[in-house]
């Protein structure tokens, strides 16, 4: 399981490397466009997302235009964990592990009053199956988490079976272009 998983990985950041930044950029424009739209996205008033790395769908923006009218909660990587802390502003995010921008807002642990999570990933399947980096952090945080689970990612990101682990959390639904 753990090499299928490790090939998976690899195959994906292949894909990838056939986009430009535009073309990811545009994709990402796409995929939040169909997040905004989503009924649960609109009702939700305190959503988890994440801050992007350059090869996820790019969440910045998203942020900062979503920020003054809902609560977002953002992760932060703590040893092999992850903290949820509040985002304020752009100006309160630094350089954490792995390179990720993270909030040094105030610490979160209502984790109850999360509404929307919507989650990154390597590699998603149409039953809700999520692959991660493989560091687990996720599969930490998520059976603490009772909100809808949404995640988000491009197109070649969509497999017809992802590898999963009786630990794996599944999405409720993925999001894509």
């Amino acid at each position: 399981m753990k090499e299928r998983k490790k090939e998976l990985r690899k195959l994906i950041a292949q894909e990838k490397t056939r986009y430009c930044d535009s073309t990811l950029k545009a994709l990402s424009a796409d995929i939040l466009a169909n997040l905004e739209s989503h009924p649960a996205f609109q009702a939700a008033n305190t959503i988890l997302l994440y801050h992007s790395l350059k090869d996820e769908v790019q969440t910045h923006s998203f942020i900062e235009k979503w920020s003054e009218r809902k609560r977002i909660i953002l992760p932060v990587v703590v040893g092999d964990y992850l903290e949820l802390r509040l985002y304020t502003s752009p100006q309160d995010l630094i350089i954490g592990s792995y390179g990720i921008a993270e909030p040094t807002g105030k610490l979160f642990t209502d984790y109850d009053s999360i509404e929307l999570a919507v989650i990154p990933g390597v590699a998603f399947d149409q039953t809700g199956h999520r692959l991660g980096r493989g560091k687990g952090y996720y599969d930490k945080l998520l059976p603490h988490i009772t909100a809808t689970k949404l995640g988000i990612c491009f197109p070649f990101q969509l497999l017809e079976e992802v590898p999963a682990e009786p630990f794996d959390i599944c999405m409720d639904e993925i999001i894509t272009k």
